[in-house]
């Protein structure tokens, strides 16, 4: 039997791919008892375990330590007069968020029940419970302006909006395609 040089070459190409392709191969996973209780692969949180990026007290306890941050830092950029510290107190009472208990969250089997015109009367009273508590941190907001000097004016002006219209950064996606700065129409070329 005399084999052709070609005929050689593919098998040895083939031989080397699938020596390749074994090694490459990871073994499989020990099989576990019945019964016994399987370990969350790497990366994943056990059965049952709620994250601590999901966990409401956690979520609800860095929201407001983020909150006196910022509020610390304004003050300090603020420069606050004695005069000044009963409007500052003012101020940060009334712009405090609610706690979690004063703003329950919408049950939404009830609102699964409720027909489409109870669902807009219901959407349009927890609008205006929005509305309300947004008066009343404007109203507040606009007493402290009131007593700051104008130097103290434009350092408030610069810290309220540095951060976007709704104070901390842009939300959703980037632009049309998620990449950062693309907002969609021309664009330098």
């Amino acid at each position: 039997m005399v084999f052709a040089p070609k005929q050689v070459l593919i098998a040895t190409l083939l031989a080397a791919t699938g020596a390749a392709a074994m090694a490459q191969t990871p073994p499989p996973p020990p099989a576990a008892a019945p019964g016994a209780p399987v370990a969350p692969a790497a990366g994943e949180a056990a059965p049952g375990a709620r994250p601590a990026l999901r966990d409401p007290a956690a979520r609800e306890k860095r929201m407001a330590d983020h909150h006196a941050k910022r509020q610390a830092e304004l003050k300090a950029a603020l420069k606050l007069t004695a005069a000044q510290e009963g409007a500052w107190n003012t101020f940060t009472a009334a712009t405090q968020p609610p706690a979690r208990g004063e703003r329950p969250p919408m049950d939404r089997e009830a609102f699964k029940n409720l027909t489409t015109p109870q669902r807009i009367d219901l959407m349009e009273q927890r609008s205006a419970e929005h509305q309300a508590r947004m008066k009343q941190r404007g109203d507040a907001t606009k007493a402290f302006y009131a007593q700051l000097s104008a130097e103290q004016q434009k350092v408030f002006d610069q810290r309220a909006m540095r951060h976007g219209p709704r104070g901390d950064g842009p939300r959703g996606m980037h632009g049309p395609h998620g990449r950062p700065g693309d907002q969609g129409g021309p664009g330098p070329r």
